[in-house]
């Protein structure tokens, strides 16, 4: 039977709605069968329920990553990638080790990174896995739910693969055999069937999701892949322009810019979601807007690898759903939620204010207000529950999934705020997680995953980068 609780005393709520909306009056939070039932102020405790002291703290709605690489957390600063872009790293980080990861391998990395997540207040996780080939052996999804369902963590499978061999693998160093179309649909179909949950609160999901459609599909294989998605009432997602490469292939290609090519073979739609989207024209940003494409943002590691910034605002206003993912370990040292919404909140306004024209005693001074604190808190929760469709999840609200993180705010680096509210997002840094419920349960208490040895995992991630880095 799951437990109830009356958490009381915040400093202050965040709902993850827009405007208005995103602060609730509330300091107190009720929770029963996994859902909040009440929501307000002087909250008397009931029977049966345990209660807890929230004083100091700001509780915020679960982050929703939607774009990870999970099996990337032992790959983490490759000396040989750390200072390429896009494409040289691809050969020498994700490329080259991905032959070595076995089952074993692949659940410690997962564990490690849902449990970097977690302590950072996630609690939904969306990992773009496309590590398959045939003959593999094992079930990488399985694998990967299973360890989500362990922690505790909501979980979707974006299941990656490609039917093509791009340039950058075609060596003896990165090759791998790739997936006939029907062999991919096949398998998303199995997983879908066995993993999939629909309806509210749903705590697994399947995505299709080859790896960046326009090099990972050939040009024939686009339609049948969004009409099987479809078939299977399933979203779809996918990489897309990341890096001017990708668009100059597709002019080189295609001859038309990566989005026109999407629209044009049923690749648009609320039931689509791409990471990046960092290399956009006008027109491109109007048909995801028109079309009500989502944005897995991903600003770390764009910046990391030289990429540039995603449009999200630009998005934003045009009607895309923004969201915001981690990417991959390999390519985002610290691939956790804090992070990212700080970096996102300092990134955008750096970019608007580098755009502005110098104009005399500072009349040119523009881009502060480019993204709000609330604005970033609103697509890392509510943006990221709507693009991946976790129907009551994302937002806190009666009845409403019981996803929150409750941060304890007792840090010199928050000493002085006159706006607690907004700490864990503005001040850099991870506040301490006091709890973190998902579905209605402590996953993180006192900072501490409850159950894990984090000795033990420290030292198995130890042992399993001396092998890899034996073994390249």
């Amino acid at each position: 039977m799951t437990a109830s609780f009356l958490i009381r005393n915040a400093h202050a709520v965040l709902t993850g709605e827009r405007g208005a909306a995103a602060r609730s009056a509330a300091t107190d939070v009720r929770v029963a069968a996994g859902v909040i039932t009440e929501m307000g102020r002087g909250l008397e405790p009931v029977p049966g329920e345990r209660v807890l002291d929230a004083s100091d703290c700001a509780i915020y709605p679960g982050w929703v990553n939607t774009h990870h690489h999970l099996f990337q957390s032992l790959l983490k600063g490759v000396p040989a990638g750390i200072d390429l872009t896009l494409g040289p790293w691809l050969q020498a980080v994700p490329f080259l080790y991905r032959r070595c990861f076995t089952e074993e391998r692949l659940r410690l990395a997962a564990r490690i990174g849902i449990v970097e997540l977690m302590l950072s207040g996630c609690t939904t996780v969306a990992d773009h896995h496309y590590l398959y080939q045939p003959g593999l052996g094992y079930d990488p999804g399985a694998a990967l739910f299973e360890e989500a369902d362990a922690l505790g963590a909501r979980f979707m499978l974006l299941r990656g693969g490609a039917t093509v061999t791009r340039t950058l693998e075609a060596n003896d160093r990165n090759f791998v055999p790739p997936e006939t179309l029907d062999g991919m649909i096949g398998a998303v179909e199995r997983s879908a069937a066995r993993f999939h949950q629909r309806g509210p609160r749903a705590r697994r999901r399947v995505a299709l999701a080859p790896t960046t459609a326009n090099v990972s599909l050939r040009t024939e294989e686009l339609k049948p892949v969004a009409r099987a998605a479809r078939g299977m009432g399933i979203a779809l997602h996918t990489h897309m322009s990341e890096s001017v490469a990708t668009v100059e292939h597709c002019r080189a290609a295609f001859g038309m810019l990566p989005i026109e090519y999407m629209a044009e073979h049923e690749w648009l739609g609320p039931d689509v979601w791409m990471a990046h989207l960092v290399h956009l024209t006008e027109s491109e940003r109007r048909l995801l807007g028109e079309s009500g494409t989502g944005i897995a943002h991903c600003p770390q590691s764009n910046a990391r690898l030289a990429d540039g910034i995603a449009p999200a605002p630009a998005l934003d206003r045009l009607g895309a759903t923004v969201s915001l993912g981690v990417d991959g370990a390999a390519s985002n040292e610290a691939a956790d939620m804090i992070s990212e919404v700080h970096f996102c909140w300092l990134v955008h306004r750096a970019r608007a204010g580098a755009a502005t024209r110098p104009r005399p005693e500072g009349q040119g001074e523009s881009g502060a207000d480019t993204v709000t604190a609330e604005q970033v808190v609103h697509w890392a929760t509510a943006g990221g529950a709507r693009v991946l469709g976790f129907d009551g999840v994302g937002t806190l609200a009666v009845g409403q999934a019981a996803d929150f993180a409750v941060y304890d705010l007792d840090d010199p680096r928050y000493f002085g705020l006159h706006d607690p509210a907004i700490g864990p997002v503005v001040s850099g840094g991870r506040p301490r997680l006091k709890w973190l419920f998902a579905d209605g349960r402590i996953v993180v208490e006192d900072d501490v995953i409850p159950g894990l040895d984090m000795a033990r995992l420290r030292a198995e991630a130890r042992t399993e980068v001396r092998r890899l880095i034996q073994e390249n």
